[in-house]
């Protein structure tokens, strides 16, 4: 009885050995030049389609909105550095890096939040609540977690 030839290689000759029952295969290259480099052509292609819609889309963004993303790079861009640091050089106060990489990590979220409560577009998400009430949420959360990252210090 001859074996299948598996899946992956489609083109296989298998000749069967007389009385022994096994196969012998010989695989042809089945490559076809051009084929992978047309795939990453073609990704790359919409992955450049993709940045140039987000690029354009973005700069209808509102002022107010450009500026807290530029602020929540900020803090990622601060808690990568507090994760390299306690990394490289070491972590000898523990709760002092613990206290500051949650204070990034929180403050990154509630950031977060109050991008996603005063956006144009969530508005429908969030009709009881106005910016200026997302904003004072905003500082009553920011006030709390300071408060317990200056605590958990000593």
């Amino acid at each position: 009885m001859a074996k299948k030839a598996p899946a992956a290689v489609p083109s296989t000759t298998t000749t069967s050995v007389a009385g022994s029952g096994t196969s012998v295969g010989a695989a042809a290259p089945a490559k076809v030049p051009g084929t992978m480099k047309a795939r990453w052509n073609g990704v790359l292609s919409s992955v450049g389609q993709t940045v140039t819609t987000v690029v354009k889309n973005y700069k209808a963004t509102p002022q107010r909105t450009k500026l807290l993303d530029a602020f929540l790079a900020f803090i990622a861009v601060v808690g990568a550095i507090q994760f390299v640091y306690c990394v490289l050089v070491g972590n000898f106060p523990f709760n002092a890096f613990l206290s500051g990489f949650s204070a990034t990590v929180g403050q990154f979220v509630l950031t977060v939040s109050l991008r996603i409560q005063t956006t144009e577009a969530n508005k429908a998400e969030f009709p009881s609540i106005s910016p200026e009430r997302a904003f004072g949420d905003y500082v009553v959360g920011s006030l709390i977690l300071h408060f317990f990252c200056i605590n958990f210090i000593n």
